[in-house]
């Protein structure tokens, strides 16, 4: 069983029958005695994120391997169709911010009290015509 940290407990909520099936009959899991914590929002934590951003995240976040979303699936979400083909086109060990028109942005600010919009995006497309 992968290691569960307390911080994950706290951000995503103690796994259960609901969000892993069998995971109560597994005794290492037991073993543990974690408390119990809810799930918060992942908007909560990822402020940034879109829609599609967020519903990425969730898929990718699942304690349930069977449940989490394959590398495969997730390169054809939604999110990175709204960054342009040749995203969808680069092979696998290229990074997206390779393209001169993907460029990321700075993070200013955070570590004041206040945080950026939610849906504000992390990464921009700077020029569509590929």
């Amino acid at each position: 069983m992968a290691a569960i940290t307390q911080e994950g407990l706290e951000n995503y909520g103690t796994p259960n029958e609901e969000t892993w099936p069998g995971i109560l009959s597994n005794e290492e899991f037991r073993a543990y005695n974690y408390p119990k914590y809810r799930a918060e929002a992942l908007i909560n934590h990822a402020p940034r994120l879109d829609s599609d951003g967020a519903d990425l995240l969730g898929k990718l976040l699942q304690f349930e391997g069977r449940k989490r979303i394959s590398a495969d699936e997730a390169m054809r979400h939604l999110l990175f169709h709204s960054l342009g083909d040749r995203v969808l086109k680069l092979p696998d060990t290229t990074s997206i911010f390779a393209l001169k028109e993907i460029q990321l942005q700075k993070e200013t600010g955070l570590r004041s009290a206040s945080l950026p919009e939610s849906g504000s995006a992390a990464f921009q497309v700077v020029d569509t015509e590929f």
